[in-house]
């Protein structure tokens, strides 16, 4: 009975904790003038994440959002600026799978809920909802994980 409770402690876990809105920003630089704007405004988005211990087998992960509209004439329509924040139990991974699980797997669960955030807060300042085009989260991984290599284990950002 002991051996079989030992081997449950042994498994390989993963649960979430809690997923919550760290920082949200709205901007809108030109206030009334910005609903007048009849041109089509470029979306320019930006991405990163970053994880963290909290406790023993508690990590935070991070995905931060910066979506910014801007006219031909570069004036900013609107600026976005969200980190989208969980709390993630995870226990018995193999320390060389873990950049993994917390570099793609979170992220992949956050994503959904700051894309909603986002787009939330944009139609709430009276625009029309942002879309935001769903995310490979493993290419940006290794990307990162390239482009720490060259630069010879320095940190990386994703964008």
């Amino acid at each position: 009975m002991a051996e079989n409770a030992q081997s449950v402690d042994n498994q390989p876990t993963f649960s979430i904790e809690k997923i919550y809105i760290r920082d949200l920003s709205l901007e809108v630089p030109n206030g009334a003038q910005s609903f007048l704007i009849r041109e089509a405004p470029q979306v320019n988005v930006k991405l990163n994440t970053e994880a963290g211990p909290v406790e023993q087998d508690v990590f935070e992960v991070k995905l931060t959002l910066t979506v910014e509209t801007v006219l031909p004439d570069k004036r900013t329509l609107f600026l976005v600026e969200l980190t989208q924040a969980g709390i993630f139990r995870i226990r018995n991974i193999p320390e060389s799978d873990l950049d993994l699980v917390l570099g793609v797997g979170c992220p992949n669960i956050l994503f959904p809920y700051a894309r909603e955030a986002v787009s939330d807060a944009v139609t709430r300042a009276g625009f029309q909802p942002v879309l935001l085009a769903p995310v490979n989260f493993e290419v940006l991984f290794n990307q990162s994980r390239q482009q720490q290599a060259q630069a010879g284990g320095q940190g990386a950002t994703l964008q």
